[in-house]
């Protein structure tokens, strides 16, 4: 590898596997959806059997601060952390924990936030209690594009810790005010102090609303979740107005003199949800079926990564954030062990690929499931599945009677794992939002 990278955390919010064009999403009317995503991943090192920590966002980014599973904390259970935690001094990320930024902070990077933040509320939280510098974004899981008001109808954009009040669609704004840090970070950067910036989008998430939707704010006052709006145009031109602000920030990159020694990576906090597109997967956000929690993640660094690769190593969100530490020299303090596993050796050499079991659980319908090599074990509304994902991935041939020596081992594993975490208590929340399952039939 080379000498350390800047590093830049994209994450997408509620972005399906198959939304993307590099992984077999559709063109829209206008085009093609993502073009400058898929620039980068022919550019880099494309994963196919990538995913996240949680189907559901606040748990993932749990995971992706700490670099460990995210149901050793108590605020990493609730799925996902709502309103309820406002005031709360156990709903959120302790300062006390070492996390991603803090611990590159320590190794001399300069880190910000832009974006969603969603682990808890100050005073007791916050992202500049927690590593980063600087913060721009917002605190709940969810606004809207224009009022920049959280479901509750509180204003919800901050400039670190101070309410900020900004017109503009959120989506270009974030996008702006990374390429500015980009620019304002350049000369350090050039002369030996790397940055590290999460730019967590809320794009797509709902309400569905374009740039040129203002009027639809209104409408979505009462109900962030926009049941009653939305549709597929309308969520493809969101991710593109998200493309296009990822394009500006590679281009400032570029302009700079940074983009080959910046490691980019692009990911989504979890499956995708009402108008997203899993194909061939099936389920999304709030499941533990492959498409709530298999998500696009794209790797580009041009100084050490080569171009026009892909990898089907398997691998979680806590996973990349390990990597991104080892990459910037970090290490966590004595005695607290990462459940995260470093991909550096892959990205070095896509070709290479290790073992690694994925654990997951979600207090919601009792779901359970853990990846080992090409077999999956799943546990929903205490039904047992087991697949063998090389042949179908849609999870559709249920081999548990078939397998039954494997299913009791899977089983098993599962269970000494879970035993090895806290346990999820009685008042944890469960599913502030709503997916296409809930929609009222008629």
């Amino acid at each position: 590898m080379t000498a350390r990278p800047n590093i830049i955390y994209i994450v997408a919010d509620d972005l399906g596997y198959a939304d993307l064009g590099c992984y077999g999403g559709r063109s829209a009317d206008f085009g093609p959806v993502s073009p400058n995503i898929d620039a980068m991943a022919r550019g880099g090192l494309r994963f196919t059997e990538g995913y996240a920590n949680s189907p559901v966002c606040s748990p993932t980014r749990f995971a992706l601060m700490t670099m460990r599973y995210q149901y050793r904390l108590r605020g990493g259970m609730e799925e996902p952390i709502n309103s309820r935690s406002k005031g709360s001094t156990t709903l959120g990320l302790p300062p006390t924990m070492p996390t991603l930024p803090s611990l590159l902070r320590e190794a001399g990077y300069a880190t910000a936030l832009i974006g969603k933040w969603h682990l808890g509320y100050p005073p007791a939280f916050g992202p500049l209690r927690s590593g980063y510098d600087a913060f721009y974004g917002i605190m709940a899981g969810g606004v809207d594009y224009f009022t920049h008001c959280s479901g509750k109808g509180d204003h919800d954009l901050y400039l670190d810790e101070e309410e900020h009040h900004e017109p503009g669609y959120l989506t270009d704004l974030l996008s702006a005010r990374a390429v500015d840090h980009v620019r304002t970070r350049a000369a350090d950067a050039r002369a030996g102090k790397p940055f590290f910036l999460s730019l967590h989008y809320t794009a797509p998430h709902w309400p569905w609303e374009t740039r040129d939707d203002e009027h639809v704010a209104a409408q979505t006052a009462a109900n962030l979740f926009h049941l009653d709006g939305g549709n597929i145009h309308t969520y493809r031109r969101m991710i593109h107005h998200m493309d296009e602000g990822i394009g500006q920030l590679v281009e400032a990159l570029r302009a700079e003199g940074l983009l080959d020694d910046t490691l980019i990576v692009f990911t989504s906090d979890n499956g995708g949800e009402r108008f997203s597109d899993n194909w061939p997967l099936v389920g999304g956000k709030m499941d533990l079926t492959e498409g709530g929690i298999r998500v696009p993640w794209i790797a580009h660094w041009p100084a050490a990564i080569p171009a026009g690769m892909t990898s089907d190593q398997h691998c979680m969100t806590m996973d990349w954030s390990a990597t991104m530490l080892a990459l910037g020299g970090g290490a966590p303090p004595a005695g607290h062990t990462l459940d995260g596993v470093s991909l550096a050796a892959v990205l070095r050499d896509p070709q290479q690929r290790f073992e690694r079991a994925l654990y997951w659980r979600m207090n919601h319908r009792g779901q359970r499931a853990l990846r080992r090599g090409p077999w999956k074990y799943l546990q929903v509304d205490g039904h047992e599945y087991l697949f063998d994902l090389r042949a179908d991935e849609r999870e559709r041939a249920n081999l548990a009677a078939r397998e039954l020596e494997r299913l009791a081992a899977m089983r098993a594993d599962w269970l000494a794992w879970n035993d090895s975490v806290p346990a999820i208590p009685e008042d944890a929340a469960v599913s502030l939002g709503y997916s296409y399952r809930d929609m009222p039939q008629r």
